[in-house]
């Protein structure tokens, strides 16, 4: 209190409630376990000498992701899976080893814009919240990952209704926003005239918040920075006003660069399939788009009730992304000519073909067969009569 960053740490353990009967019933009850707690804690070498290691940090990381596992359908709301956030990182780092700044609109409890920080060197990182507890658990996350406050800007507001970095733009920007969240769209006149949304002819539909989350993606984005964003496949080939949007972005703007399809169930909380759709402002006139199929079941394993990506699914996703290569079943490398005779419908097995020929079957083989087996049941039948005679009891056919 009283300092420069009175502001950053204001109301942060707000949440905090020592008196709560979760604890326990009685006061006595309650301080026996925070004083167990403290005692634990007490006996643990969190080696803050070593710079090389991240203990706090980790051990945070893990709670948070463990909690999310266990939290049913809310999980999705403040973690983004581990190995998805890696992708995201990955891709928006592609060729910098420094990034100036990392923003997030959704950033929930901050763990996707830190991810980008194992990538690159990241200056500076911004977020926002809606949701006043995961913003708090974001604080505390960058924090205990040694964020020093200076360097940290994360809001609590409506990123769509009040955005509170709307005069920056930003070198990454990565998230994953809420699926198909309803927001006020054209019943907010202000929409029509904001240039996030009003560019593109046409306003997200009220109940699909999908491409609102994206456009104002873009427009904080710098023109030599790329974004990636997880968003439900429904983004692809959605028409009406979401396809107005989609050909804008495509045709007119020339933003879009990758889409990269997530096996389902990869999400705690919602088991539909997910896609990963990267844009850049600085591409080509003639730049193609890349497109990848990672949800067959040979690119993912399953852990429980989630299907969770390997280490070597992550790299796949990535160098296949990086090189943009076309492989069988898996990538394919189109032009925006392809995508304007398929409609701007973005529908991934459009461009890949997962489809599989079954072995050819001989129906000779199978009729011997079903012949062979008459003559056996016959034979077995012969053998039940033969049994049931000497039991002097009647047969059962």
């Amino acid at each position: 209190m009283g300092t420069e960053s009175e502001d950053d740490f204001h109301a942060l353990f707000e949440d905090l409630d020592l008196n709560s009967t979760k604890l326990g019933r009685t006061v006595g009850a309650r301080n026996e376990i925070i004083v167990k707690i403290l005692s634990h804690l007490n006996r643990i070498d969190f080696k803050l000498e070593d710079a090389e290691a991240d203990v706090l940090g980790d051990a945070y990381e893990y709670l948070i992701a463990k909690f999310a596992a266990g939290a049913g359908k809310s999980a999705g709301e403040f973690y983004t899976p581990q190995q998805v956030s890696k992708i995201l990182a990955k891709i928006v780092t592609t060729g910098k080893t420094k990034l100036k700044s990392v923003y997030d609109p959704t950033c929930g409890s901050g763990s996707l814009l830190l991810r980008v920080a194992r990538e690159a060197e990241v200056s500076e990182f911004f977020g926002q919240e809606l949701n006043r507890t995961t913003y708090n658990l974001a604080r505390m996350n960058m924090i205990l990952h040694d964020v020093h406050y200076r360097e940290f800007d994360i809001q609590q507001e409506d990123t769509l209704e009040h955005p509170q970095h709307l005069d920056r733009r930003f070198e990454a920007v990565v998230a994953n926003p809420p699926f198909s969240a309803h927001w006020k769209g054209k019943d907010n006149p202000l929409n029509n005239s904001d240039e996030r949304f009003s560019q593109y002819g046409r306003i997200s539909p009220n109940t699909k918040a999908d491409y609102a989350f994206l456009t104002h993606m873009v427009y904080q984005l710098a023109e030599n920075g790329t974004m990636a964003c997880v968003l439900p496949h429904g983004v692809l080939f959605r028409g009406a006003a979401e396809g107005v949007i989609r050909k804008y972005l495509i045709d007119e703007l020339n933003y879009l660069d990758a889409v990269i399809g997530l096996p389902a169930n990869i999400f705690y909380g919602t088991s539909i399939p997910t896609c990963i759709l990267v844009l850049k402002k600085c591409r080509k006139v003639d730049d193609n788009i890349v497109f990848i199929d990672a949800s067959g079941d040979d690119h993912f394993k399953k852990v429980g009730n989630q299907n969770e990506l390997r280490n070597e699914d992550v790299e796949e996703i990535v160098n296949t992304f990086r090189n943009r290569e076309t492989k069988e079943k898996y990538s394919y490398v189109a032009t925006l000519d392809e995508i304007a005779a398929n409609d701007y419908n973005l529908n991934i097995p459009r461009y890949i073909d997962t489809f599989e020929e079954e072995e050819p079957i001989d129906l000779e083989q199978v009729s011997a067969e079903l012949k062979a087996l008459e003559n056996d049941l016959i034979t077995t039948n012969t053998e039940i009569e033969t049994f049931c005679a000497e039991l002097n009891i009647s047969t059962p056919f």
